[in-house]
């Protein structure tokens, strides 16, 4: 018998994530829950359920008015903010598209490295100043002038899906990549291209560095005082992973000096209250958490989850899944 599908996030988000060709490709393999679910108020008879940004926690209370949920494909990144250990307790199986969702912010990230390394974001406040590219940059240290990636050296934390996507497009731009990673080998670095060193011997020696690894509770401050001021002058950091990974008063006191610099894409606290000192200094770009998919990316990540459910249905294996193991090496 065809299993019954219901989907579980903010209303608003279903066309964007299925429009109406996804939703009729899930109707060839699934008898599909007209209502979006975004509270868990009663019994729920779905067999699997199709989840987004914005789906309430899946408790002991919600499983226990599922008693025929078998599968949970998640449309978007980590499972961390609604899946409980309940849900892989009982067996259920879980998939997540952040596979697909690494795609945006490995592009975004490469964007903003391409434009650190020379020095755009300065650069560009400098100019609405009066200054020209050939003036020096009051207040911000540039060690020797940058012309982009190509020789430069680039220091990547955490090999992620993220952190994998990055080092692949940074080959391209003939960067040297530095991975600290503790998941990850010696052997395997090399098998992706790059020389896996240390945590603080990477601050001491790359030009750029971008944060690609979970929030843990070991990752929580991973670059803090000390770190941080290891990196050379002229530095910059790129953060697109968690806000917490950075001691925010920190960086502070070394941007403000003009040392260093950074593009934050997440912050701590999220969203940074307004006045704050990281958006008003010449060196530090802070964007609104957007590197992830948006707009028209978000069908990436619904053609990813309508595929997991033609393998879940079909018996096939899936490519998102989600094991209780990954959850202490994932975002």
């Amino acid at each position: 018998m065809t299993p019954l599908a219901a989907f579980a996030m903010q209303p608003l988000l279903l066309p964007e994530l299925f429009p109406l060709d996804l939703r009729r490709r899930l109707s060839l393999v699934t008898r599909v829950h007209e209502r979006v679910i975004d509270a868990f108020d009663g019994p729920l008879d779905a067999e699997i359920l199709i989840t987004g940004w914005g789906c309430p926690r899946i408790d002991t209370g919600v499983l226990a008015a599922a008693p025929r949920l078998r599968a949970v494909v998640h449309a978007a990144g980590s499972v961390k903010g609604h899946l409980t250990a309940a849900v892989f307790d009982r067996g259920i199986t879980v998939s997540s598209a952040a596979e697909a969702n690494a795609v945006p912010v490995a592009e975004f990230t490469l964007a903003m490295l391409v434009l650190a390394a020379k020095q755009t974001f300065p650069r560009a406040r400098a100019y609405a100043a009066g200054a020209w590219s050939g003036d020096a940059l009051p207040g911000v240290a540039t060690p020797g002038e940058r012309g982009g990636l190509s020789g430069s050296t680039v220091g990547v934390i955490g090999a992620s899906r993220v952190g994998r996507l990055v080092i692949d497009r940074l080959h391209d731009h003939g960067a040297d990549v530095l991975l600290s990673d503790p998941y990850t080998s010696g052997e395997e670095a090399a098998a992706l291209g790059v020389r896996a060193v240390p945590l603080d011997e990477l601050c001491r020696h790359a030009e750029l560095v971008t944060v690609h690894a979970p929030e843990l509770p070991e990752t929580r401050g991973l670059l803090d005082e000390r770190r941080l001021s290891l990196l050379r002058d002229g530095a910059v950091v790129i953060n697109t992973a968690r806000g917490s990974l950075i001691d925010t008063a920190a960086l502070v006191r070394h941007c403000a000096t003009g040392r260093i610099g950074a593009v934050l894409d997440v912050t701590d606290p999220e969203p940074l209250p307004s006045g704050h000192p990281l958006l008003g200094l010449p060196n530090v770009l802070v964007t609104p958490h957007i590197s992830g998919a948006r707009g028209r990316e978000l069908r990436r990540l619904g053609e990813f989850a309508v595929a997991e459910v033609e393998r879940l249905t079909r018996g096939r294996p899936l490519r998102g899944t989600v094991r209780p193991a990954d959850l202490n090496r994932i975002a």
